[in-house]
């Protein structure tokens, strides 16, 4: 650790713990609770309390509590990133600042976790996968062999994306030059792309920021140098034209960045292409809860570490047991398809460049239809000031558009209600 913080458990054989001896009437708190205090404070207020000892000089250095007040405080467009988030909102590189003050006689989980979890190597978790886990790896895939076969399991295709203009011309090193001006979305901060370039090969944060920025097609010329997979070109949303929720997204990370597990939103289906670098990911059916991962009744709000590698640390070994499981390493040039209503957690492996896009394919339009008709507090990414009741406006365009396949959609949800009914009967 940085200031040779260590672990709580070490307290038990130490003679004392400053976070007991030199924080006062605080050291009375929990380590939680006093952190949370302190995100009450300005810059000022924590550089002052940090300055009266060792034990709140260390609680006031958490870099958590300075990449809260940069992310809330004014937008800067012009700003250097200087290694940490303290650094970084102070403007001073680290060379400029006194050296930090060890406290070797500091125990606390809360300051030093976040240290082990940015050191941990994910190679442990990512090789060795059992037989039975993997992802199916294909050349390419028939559309009659999808539907009838393959559209409600993961896997990934070794071809397409290679005749993409963009795999032949994109490189993380060509995109900061030619976009480092144009600013993108990663996670809570709007960063032109060159910044946020300084920032993935210079920072120790336990969950890095990860560039997902649904705009870049509009903002760079990439949108026009790849086409979408053929094998998933049938796409329902297409009928609500410019109402069509958000669909599309560069994502750029370094190694360690990624995301932890979700389901794509309104129930869509989703292909994920990388470009450069390399993606583990690892993925539940939609009946299975991963480890370590609790949703509420309705679905609406989902509960899990607080980040990727905590839930390695914690969870993997167990989830690697669960009957149904899938994962693997998606590789530059290739797609990974992810099917309707599969959990999945995915991490950069490398330093990583990759497309994504949401798509309806017919075999998983009656569960999208039952997700915006029933779940209407979790849709997502409609215009909400144009589009009042996603649903009523999918069936409207579909009947106009495509009125036997939203029959038979109905009638296979209508099937479905059906047969519930029954077992909740019983």
């Amino acid at each position: 650790h940085p200031l040779r913080i260590k672990p709580l458990g070490n307290a038990f054989t130490a003679s004392s713990n400053l976070r007991d001896t030199s924080t006062g009437n605080i050291a009375l708190l929990p380590d939680e609770l006093i952190i949370q205090l302190l995100s009450y404070l300005d810059a000022k207020s924590l550089l002052a309390l940090g300055s009266t000892s060792k034990g709140l000089y260390a609680f006031c250095r958490w870099d958590e509590l300075w990449k809260d007040l940069f992310v809330n405080s004014s937008p800067r467009q012009r700003f250097t990133w200087h290694g940490t988030w303290r650094t970084t909102y102070l403007n001073r590189p680290p060379t400029s600042l006194p050296p930090a003050i060890p406290c070797p006689n500091l125990y606390s989980d809360v300051l030093y976790r976040p240290f082990y979890c940015s050191q941990i190597s994910l190679s442990k978790y990512t090789t060795s996968i059992p037989p039975n886990n993997l992802i199916p790896r294909l050349t390419n895939l028939s559309t009659n062999d999808f539907n009838q076969s393959w559209a409600s399991m993961p896997f990934i295709l070794t071809s397409p994306v290679k005749s993409w203009l963009g795999y032949q011309a994109w490189t993380i090193d060509s995109l900061l030059q030619k976009y480092s001006s144009i600013t993108f979305r990663a996670e809570a901060v709007d960063w032109p792309l060159q910044t946020y370039g300084q920032y993935m090969s210079n920072n120790s944060d336990e969950s890095p920021l990860y560039l997902f920025d649904k705009h870049f097609a509009e903002k760079t010329s990439m949108g026009e140098e790849y086409t979408i997979p053929p094998l998933f070109t049938e796409d329902f949303f297409s009928v609500l034209g410019k109402d069509r929720p958000d669909r599309k997204w560069l994502i750029l990370g370094p190694a360690g960045s990624g995301s932890s597990f979700h389901k794509d939103p309104n129930a869509t289906s989703a292909w994920n292409a990388v470009v450069e670098g390399e993606k583990y990911w690892i993925m539940f059916p939609n009946n299975i809860n991963p480890p370590g991962v609790f949703v509420s009744e309705d679905q609406s709000e989902v509960t899990s570490p607080l980040s990727i590698a905590e839930w390695f640390e914690g969870f993997h070994k167990e989830a690697r047991r669960v009957k149904g499981v899938k994962e693997g390493i998606c590789r530059r040039g290739e797609v990974l398809y992810v099917p309707s209503g599969w959990w999945h957690l995915v991490v950069n492996l490398s330093t990583a460049l990759a497309i994504t896009e949401n798509f309806v394919p017919k075999k998983h339009l009656p569960r999208v239809l039952s997700f915006l008709r029933d779940q209407p507090q979790s849709v997502s990414g409609f215009d909400c000031e144009k589009v009042k009741d996603p649903y009523r406006l999918f069936v409207q365009r579909m009947e106009e558009g495509y009125p036997d396949i939203l029959e038979e959609a109905l009638k296979e949800l209508r099937m479905e209600k059906k047969v519930r009914g029954k077992w909740d009967e019983l």
